[in-house]
């Protein structure tokens, strides 16, 4: 379930802000601050509510609140003086006070299955994610120092999927550039885990490649 507001979209399943299409930054606390507010509008969350939901059972200071508040304002591109969707009600609490809706992303014909090609064998990759690296339960064993145990993952949700580094030391590199957020990829993109490179294939439901597949 998707809930959108202004330009914004707040995906619950892939856990990403976007505006117009493009990937918002939101830390977990900042997300998880919207996500309450948008389930309880337009009615105002306490502040002892917002605690007992982003730090349970941990003593925090009014800083702690103060700064995730103002994180997901930053990403909102919202005016304190002059708030679109969060108010302050002032020693309560904070409510949503845009206007808002739920819904569920229309199915779209497409490519129903992606896969990776890298080091002469072809890998299919699984809805929701798949872990790349030098590990047992990742998707692919990649055999190379240059690569991280946990490197990147690959997202599939709705929609294109998505391309993360999970804090490698030698980074991950889509079209010559360091990715340093969750990127979009599409069928044929090319891109490099250390001194790896793999790419990946979209497929049609009928579609044939002649090459084996994990």
């Amino acid at each position: 379930m998707r809930v959108r507001f202004g330009h914004f979209v707040l995906d619950r399943g892939t856990r990403q802000l976007l505006r117009d299409g493009d990937l918002r930054h939101l830390g977990p606390k900042a997300f998880e601050l919207l996500e309450l507010l948008l389930g309880h509008r337009p009615n105002v969350v306490t502040k002892e509510r917002i605690r007992d939901r982003l730090w349970p059972e941990t003593f925090v200071s009014e800083w702690a609140l103060a700064s995730v508040v103002a994180e997901l304002r930053s990403a909102l591109d919202e005016d304190p003086k002059e708030p679109r969707f969060v108010r302050t009600v002032h020693r309560v609490g904070y409510a949503f006070c845009g206007e808002a809706d739920e819904y569920e992303p229309e199915r779209r014909l497409g490519p129903t299955a992606y896969r990776l090609v890298l080091q002469g064998r072809e890998v299919a990759l699984r809805t929701g994610e798949n872990l790349l690296g030098r590990v047992a339960e990742g998707v692919a064993w990649i055999d190379s120092s240059s690569v991280s145990r946990r490197h990147a993952r690959i997202v599939i949700e709705e929609g294109a999927p998505l391309l993360e580094d999970l804090g490698s030391k030698n980074g991950t590199f889509l079209r010559g550039e360091r990715i340093l957020t969750p990127t979009r990829l599409a069928d044929g993109d090319v891109f490099r885990l250390g001194r790896v490179h793999m790419t990946l294939r979209a497929f049609r439901d009928g579609d044939t490649t002649g090459t084996d597949v994990e």
